[in-house]
């Protein structure tokens, strides 16, 4: 990692597969370090599947030793199931990195979309190109992990702003 940057984790959580992207972030400069997803079976009971999001994740942060991380917010669906069990694989992603000390920001789906592209309803594809142009050497193998490294860019460009909202609350 160079002197002056930050190593960012972004995580787009989901109870089948749950993406990651690692960054630093050297003033305006991003630099990609690594992608992936942790998956679990639909077959294994969900305490199970909770246990290996965790488990994943955690390897993930051992491994890359991030300073911040990032995790996208959960719409809500028509399904309620569907939703409830996408919130607690989405507990489990905003405590794996708290459980390192590490604080994690969260973004809109939209917000990502607007700060990566431009546009707040951008399609996979665009943020599949966008990715390959802010960061050349990433190939992210999903669509989750390739959404994790956009999550991680939003946190690298608005994470000033987080930052004076938390000394403002006085967190």
């Amino acid at each position: 990692m160079a002197s002056n940057a930050i190593r960012i984790l972004g995580i787009d959580p989901g109870l089948r597969r749950t993406g990651w992207g690692v960054i630093d972030s050297e003033g305006n400069r991003l630099i990609y370090v690594g992608c992936g997803s942790v998956e679990s079976r639909e077959t294994m009971p969900l305490s199970e599947r909770l246990r290996a999001i965790h488990e994943g994740l955690s390897r993930v942060l051992g491994d890359f030793r991030p300073l911040e991380a990032a995790v996208e917010q959960t719409f809500v669906n028509k399904d309620g199931a569907a939703t409830l069990k996408l919130g607690q694989a989405r507990g489990i992603a905003l405590l794996a990195p708290a459980l390192f000390g590490i604080s994690v920001a969260e973004y809109a789906p939209n917000q990502v979309k607007k700060t990566v592209v431009g546009a707040g309803h951008a399609d996979k594809t665009q943020i599949r190109v966008m990715l390959g142009v802010l960061l050349p050497k990433a190939d992210p193998q999903t669509p989750d992990a390739a959404d994790a490294l956009a999550i991680a860019i939003t946190h690298a460009h608005h994470r000033q702003s987080v930052a004076l909202r938390l000394k403002v609350a006085g967190a």
